[in-house]
């Protein structure tokens, strides 16, 4: 009787505890979609669009390329940085500090000058204050450093920003007005 009880006990239990677990995978399975998903397009009708075939921002609104590879150049930085300060302190090489860190204020020089581009476009198109700007791109660009895990992989994603700030001089001088040469 008492091993009927505890059968019983057991099979309640499991009966409980199983959807839950399902539907947490789920959630989780939901949640590493998400992350892995681009930024969504932009639906705002008064976004000033990228016209660069053959580029992956073709068709994106401008701030979003923009803020997409700010955020990238700006985790860039952030890993340049550590590998500096290892470089320095855990295991002292200091040509590799000079250089990492030569890099880092490179691709910091990258971020600023993608966030400032997609301020301009945000306070221009939108007609928002800076503040707001800032908060509408800054989701964007945190999303798209947060995909990339390496400074290679990092490096590659940033290939194609050099020629989106090209493309957006050309359209739009007076938005993308630094004249920084970014190289990779």
């Amino acid at each position: 009787m008492t091993s009927g009880r505890r059968a019983l006990l057991i099979a309640a239990i499991l009966t409980m505890a199983l959807p839950s677990l399902a539907d947490a995978q789920t959630k989780r399975r939901v949640k590493k979609d998400e992350q892995a998903s681009p930024p969504p397009a932009s639906v705002d009708k008064r976004d000033r669009t990228v016209n660069a075939p053959g580029s992956p921002f073709n068709g994106r609104a401008y701030w979003q390329a923009a803020a997409t590879c700010g955020g990238i150049y700006f985790k860039l930085r952030t890993m340049y940085s550590d590998a500096a300060v290892r470089a320095k302190v855990v295991k002292p090489d200091p040509a590799a500090f000079a250089s990492l860190s030569k890099d880092a204020d490179r691709a910091t020089r990258g971020a600023t000058m993608f966030f400032e581009a997609a301020e301009r476009f945000l306070i221009s198109d939108r007609k928002v204050a800076r503040d707001e700007a800032v908060i509408t791109y800054d989701a964007v660009a945190s999303a798209s450093g947060d995909r990339v895990k390496t400074i290679d992989a990092a490096l590659q994603a940033t290939k194609p920003c050099p020629e989106l700030y090209n493309v957006c001089r050309g359209a739009f001088p007076q938005t993308c007005n630094d004249n920084t040469v970014l190289t990779n």
